[in-house]
């Protein structure tokens, strides 16, 4: 798939190099997506009854690597093809199937109208109703307070004349939790629809290709049918109906089948991520200051070691994410084909949507911390809008708070390593298990929760003898942080079982905890993630380089978090000091191969050009 669009390149639209004004900049994005429909890649992430050849792996790899070349038409096709097109796919039944050729081409451009003013990580608060009317057959979409103004909703202020509207379902005046709702917003012709009020959001950070709008609904009537009832329907007789019993386990598994937009927005940050890295780390070979003593040459920027430290380890980072995306996508894909069938498990579907939101909690702080550095490492050129770093700041800067925001996001996905503990705990007394059975259940966790069963493999060979390089010793150290970190989680959170405890002031006090064992959690199932991929590696010469680059990225990771292994006896004060002197080591040794690496992330040339970039011609 990254082949195709790497061919697909040359006849993409130019992506904008110059500061366009917003409705410009729209009109683009807009002719833009008229292009993406044209190379049929969305019809990849849809089933075949709606007209697609699901595909589920290939689109969001498609998608990604749009994120090379424009980040507003990324998300824009991401908010109509996977959000709204997966709402409908994913939520709806046959009854809403023939919309599948509309949207697949675009001719019915639509939105996805989650969050609202007052509601964005709780859901289920969400204050929009949709109320059965029995005597006209038909929902009425209501927005009963200010607050339920439907915010920052992709393709509302211009372009979109349908929304999927996450709404409470109320049904003989009894709540039935949030449902989604197919809800024209606009005719033909662009008018908003009777009783539905739209308002654009303004400028914005970045994105300004994509057009952020606000909606209001004041007693919206659309047919019972448009509400998108897989998992909650409503009869001809008016009777509400649905295959989940539990309000809560609904809830969760119908957001649970959304899960390819949290996945699209890793892989789009990643690339957004790598072309920065690509850009700085050329422009640092080819920039020269000052001359060393005795020398009349000038020294390259990347010669220097602080350079080195800045984009080596973010290159190695880089490669590590790659290859975790790739196994979220494939693992992704898997799930949604069982979904489609009818044959998936709850196991697989929950492991999938914990990871995802690890990876793209963990994908889009990276490339945020790794594009400012690279804007930095390229001084004043970097701050030119024609060399991209500072457009690519701005557009993937919101990439942390949408899609989930990162810290609720890594809380879910410590939340899910601590249900797995309680399960493990079995029959035990909750007390004999944190007094005698933790760290062993802890550890079993971990590696239940491995990607390819390399914690295990690899714990049994570990010493305390074993160099820094050895790959052995690297996981057994994320683990061994792991396995802690949820030990320590799962007595704390113990507390919240105790006689007239506070279960909410037990948990708040543990959040920080939360989080650290969440991205312990993520770094090991990154690290696994890589070593797997360079086992599955043909060729011996890459093999041999990215064996070093998974060395860097594991010994950059351990450098880190020097003070948690020391704090817990993991490290003495000398391993501690060899620690940094090994990742020195590393960068010197891959200085020679960094364009090699970065020209191996396979960029197309005409989504990567910048005025710097022109320097060696010069």
């Amino acid at each position: 798939m990254r082949d195709r669009f790497r061919e697909l390149g040359d006849q993409a639209p130019a992506p904008p190099r110059t500061e366009l004004g917003p409705e410009a900049y729209r009109d683009w994005t807009d002719e833009a997506m008229r292009w993406v429909a044209g190379t049929g890649v969305p019809a990849l992430g849809f089933p075949v009854q709606m007209g697609g050849t699901g595909d589920y792996g290939a689109a969001v790899t498609g998608f990604e690597m749009l994120g090379h070349g424009d980040l507003s038409l990324t998300v824009k096709a991401g908010v109509h093809w996977g959000l709204f097109g997966g709402a409908v796919a994913n939520l709806g039944t046959g009854r809403h199937h023939h919309l599948g050729a509309a949207i697949i081409d675009a001719t019915l451009p639509g939105c996805f109208a989650m969050t609202e003013t007052g509601h964005g990580s709780d859901v289920q608060s969400l204050e929009t109703t949709a109320t059965f009317a029995p005597d006209t057959d038909e929902l009425v979409i209501h927005s009963p307070t200010p607050s339920a103004r439907k915010d920052y909703i992709g393709g509302a202020a211009r372009s979109a004349r349908m929304a999927a509207v996450f709404a409470q379902l109320v049904v003989a005046g009894e709540s039935e939790g949030v449902h989604c709702v197919l809800v024209p917003i606009r005719d033909e012709q662009g008018n908003p629809m009777p009783g539905v009020t739209i308002s654009d959001c303004g400028g914005k950070g970045g994105l300004s290709g994509v057009d952020n709008g606000r909606i209001l609904f004041d007693r919206v009537r659309v047919p019972r049918t448009n509400l998108l009832g897989r998992y909650g329907d409503i009869d001809d007789q008016g009777r509400y109906h649905s295959p989940i019993e539990s309000r809560g386990r609904r809830f969760f598994t119908m957001l649970g089948t959304l899960v390819r937009g949290r996945i699209s927005v890793a892989g789009s940050a990643g690339s957004a991520t790598r072309s920065a890295l690509e850009i700085a780390t050329k422009y640092a070979e080819q920039r020269t200051q000052f001359q060393a003593p005795g020398s009349d040459t000038e020294i390259t920027l990347l010669d220097y070691r602080t350079h080195q430290r800045a984009l080596l380890p973010r290159i190695a980072t880089a490669y590590a994410l790659m290859f975790a995306q790739n196994d979220l996508v494939s693992r992704m894909h898997d799930v949604q084909v069982q979904t489609a069938d009818g044959e998936v498990s709850e196991a697989d579907q929950r492991a999938v949507e914990t990871m995802a939101a690890g990876i793209k909690a963990y994908a889009t702080a990276f490339a945020n911390d790794t594009i400012q550095t690279c804007r930095e490492a390229c001084g004043g050129a970097g701050y030119l809008t024609a060399n991209r770093l500072v457009t690519l700041r701005a557009d993937t800067d919101v990439f942390a708070t949408f899609e989930g925001d990162n810290t609720v996001l890594l809380q879910l996905v410590a939340k899910s390593l601590v249900t797995s503990l309680q399960r493990s705990f079995g029959a035990m007394d909750t007390l004999d298990v944190v007094r005698f059975g933790s760290r062993m259940v802890a550890e079993a966790v971990v590696e239940q929760t491995s990607i390819r069963g390399l914690v295990q493999r690899f714990k049994d060979v570990w010493s305390d003898r074993l160099p820094y390089t050895e790959r052995a010793e690297q996981l057994h150290l994320f683990a061994d942080r792991e396995t802690h970190l949820l030990e320590g989680l799962a007595r704390r959170l113990r507390r919240a079982t105790a006689p007239g405890a506070d279960a909410f002031a037990v948990a708040n006090a543990a959040q920080d905890h939360l989080v650290e064992a969440a991205k312990a959690h993520v770094e090991r199932n990154v690290l696994e993630a890589f070593v797997a991929g360079i086992e599955a590696c043909q060729d011996a010469d890459t093999r041999i380089l990215l064996e070093r680059v998974c060395d860097l990225y594991a010994l950059s990771v351990l450098e880190r978090h020097r003070a948690w292994y020391l704090e817990h006896d993991r490290l003495t004060p000398e391993r501690s000091k060899a620690l940094i002197g090994a990742v020195n080591d590393l960068c010197a040794e891959l200085r020679p191969h960094a364009r090699t690496l970065v020209e191996g992330f396979g960029i197309p040339n005409r989504w990567l050009g910048t005025e710097m970039m022109g320097v060696e011609a010069i």
